[in-house]
């Protein structure tokens, strides 16, 4: 007989046990909603920040909205996203857009299981790992899974999506 969870199952757990995508639920439970970041989550569960994986939804001008995936302590370029997504320019959305579109809070916004399936785009260092960790759907609570298998699980791509912080 197998133990039951520590956490609860969140849909993101269901959506990656229906696709038999291998993963394991966390919860970070010393990091606190109203001061939550990706990075602090890595200091939380004792891994480097880019293996955490934050996930942020913006509109492109051909591709109605899109989700890029990136290490919680890089930044977003949007030129590389525009040129990986074939928008000619893209911008972040609203974060009181972001339960409408998408049917997560933010602090709890996982690339599995939007209310629409949308173009999903995963920084490239993601492979330099065994594993990674995405959010997974609920505040302080992630997956850590193999980057190969999301990315096919998401029919997702990886690209070259990070500012270079040494050219500000």
């Amino acid at each position: 007989m197998k133990d039951k969870p520590s956490v609860p199952k969140t849909n993101v757990c269901r959506l990656l046990e229906r696709g038999n995508v291998p993963y394991t639920l966390v919860e970070s439970h010393d990091v606190h909603d109203e001061d939550w970041s990706s990075v602090k989550t890595s200091q939380s569960l004792g891994v480097e920040a880019g293996r955490i994986f934050k996930t942020l939804v913006l509109r492109g001008d051909k591709n109605r909205f899109l989700v890029c995936c990136v290490p919680s302590d890089s930044e977003l370029d949007m030129k590389k996203v525009a040129r990986a997504s074939g928008d000619k320019r893209v911008e972040m959305i609203h974060v009181k857009e972001l339960r409408d579109i998408t049917g997560y809070v933010r602090g709890g916004c996982s690339p599995i299981g939007m209310k629409k399936p949308f173009p999903t785009f995963f920084d490239e260092t993601l492979i330099l790992y065994d594993t990674i960790f995405i959010n997974a759907g609920a505040i302080n609570m992630a997956v850590e899974v193999e980057p190969n298998r999301l990315l096919e699980f998401l029919s997702a791509k990886a690209a070259d999506l990070t500012a270079d912080p040494n050219h500000k």
